[in-house]
């Protein structure tokens, strides 16, 4: 088993759920699997892992969440962590948040939900190259 985690990060535990099943379905033991229902819940996860020393490797993250939206949380991620990739995944996002995401937190893409299972599988595949 892979030292490597991917980090879901959604208020909605359904979404949570389809997520982690989807992406571990396709990449199988290749990596460890986390889930947050917040952006602090992510963040103090985040520290976690990087103490005792996993590496992360992708966050994808809801944009519109209770607390901290997503392009905060990313922002915040990329100032500590610059080598992890990240992806929104939401329904709502404004095109002003998105922008602010790619400028200042590296956003490697924004999916809208509802996705399609092997968009998603795509996008993370290339993410993670």
């Amino acid at each position: 088993m892979s030292e490597a985690v991917i980090l879901c990060v959604d208020d909605e535990a359904v979404i949570l759920q389809t997520l982690q099943e989807q992406i571990s379905r396709h990449f199988g033991q290749q990596f460890l699997y986390e889930a947050a229902e917040s952006a602090e819940e992510a963040l103090e996860i985040l520290e976690e892992l990087n103490q005792q020393g996993i590496r992360i490797v992708l966050i994808v993250s809801d944009w519109l969440m209770p607390g901290m939206r997503g392009d905060e949380f990313l922002v915040r991620v990329h100032q500590q962590f610059d080598s992890i990739a990240t992806m929104m995944l939401t329904g709502q996002a404004d095109d002003e948040a998105i922008a602010r995401a790619k400028r200042d937190a590296n956003l490697y893409c924004c999916i809208a939900k509802p996705w399609r299972e092997d968009e998603l599988i795509n996008i993370i595949t290339t993410a993670l190259q």
